[in-house]
């Protein structure tokens, strides 16, 4: 008996590209099928994140007209990682394995014939990862590899130039979902999970339709979410970083009463004024990074749900909550 897939694929406002996707995806899982690569109960799960245009009605005429598609409402826009993981939430009772995608097709979905074989030669986990980013604008492409390069130095565990196109085995997923902190950046929580892994190599295409959901404001708070969800040590450089200033400061204190024992105090208004601006600076900016973490751990204490599901259609099943 094949193993059953599910493709997860969360939607914001994606009218535009959904009828291509929806496609797309079902010629894809029709072509597995009749491989013998999956089984017949095999789906294509849409996420609708609080959209505010068509999608969610869209989904669910697309219910309506083949059992291959199934669609989850979360009853307000949550984000993408979080209504990411309501999709995997509401698949892993029904799936073997499952697969998650962006709805605007820049993802190869011809890299999920590989996964599959990735997973049945023992993978628990597969990672999506892009052969290359000539596509992408300079500035897009220099920012990327930074911030990868930042978060190893940061002693995080993250796979370079992977994004949220992976499959997890049913086990990866449950384990994924056992994690219960509320602040989310999945492409460093999914390491974390273990077990066998592998990556799956593709070259990343255009949007195909649409607008872009993450502009360069998101995609700077998506970075300091996945920097200070995954490590630490931007406090403990702010330890180092005082105690630094705190023996320059001794130094300068001794070159003080040296100058003064030697006569050579000659009054100077420049370099109060820029030691003050300087520390000053630093003061606030360290407050600044220990903030986001109290802000976290506030958030974390509250323990309030990630998403909360509206309705589910699929097949037969009743709507559902979580």
């Amino acid at each position: 008996m094949e193993d059953t897939l599910y493709i997860v694929v969360p939607c914001y406002n994606e009218q535009e590209v959904l009828p291509e996707t929806a496609r797309r995806l079902s010629e894809k899982l029709a072509e597995l099928k009749n491989q013998g690569k999956i089984g017949a109960a095999s789906r294509i799960m849409f996420v609708n994140d609080g959209s505010k245009d068509q999608t969610w009605s869209m989904i669910g005429e697309l219910c309506a007209q083949d059992a291959v598609f199934a669609g989850v409402n979360l009853s307000r826009n949550r984000g993408h990682q979080n209504a990411l993981l309501a999709g995997i939430s509401t698949a892993v009772s029904h799936a073997d394995m499952i697969v998650s995608m962006d709805a605007d097709l820049q993802d190869d979905i011809h890299a999920v014939d590989a996964m599959i074989d990735a997973y049945h030669e023992g993978n628990d986990v597969v990672y999506g990862v892009r052969s290359s980013r000539q596509r992408d604008t300079f500035f897009k492409r220099s920012t990327a590899q930074a911030f990868y390069r930042l978060l190893k130095l940061l002693g995080a565990e993250i796979v370079y130039n992977h994004a949220d196109y992976r499959l997890l085995s049913r086990r990866a997923a449950e384990a994924l979902l056992s994690f219960d902190e509320v602040n989310l950046f999945l492409r460093g929580i999914v390491p974390m999970v273990g077990f066998r892994s592998t990556t799956v190599s593709y070259e990343r295409g255009e949007r195909f339709a649409g607008k872009s959901k993450y502009p360069l404001g998101k995609m700077l708070t998506f970075a300091l979410e996945g920097i200070t969800s995954l490590s630490i040590k931007p406090i403990r450089m702010i330890t180092i970083g005082g105690l630094f200033v705190c023996l320059v400061s001794l130094v300068m204190l001794v070159k003080a009463f040296v100058d003064y024992s030697l006569g050579n105090v000659v009054p100077g208004w420049t370099s109060v004024i820029i030691s003050i601006w300087v520390l000053g600076g630093l003061q606030l900016f360290a407050i600044g990074i220990i903030g986001e973490y109290i802000g976290k751990t506030y958030m974390e204490t509250k323990a309030r749900p990630k998403f909360i599901i509206e309705s589910v259609l699929l097949s037969e099943e009743k709507d559902g909550e979580s």
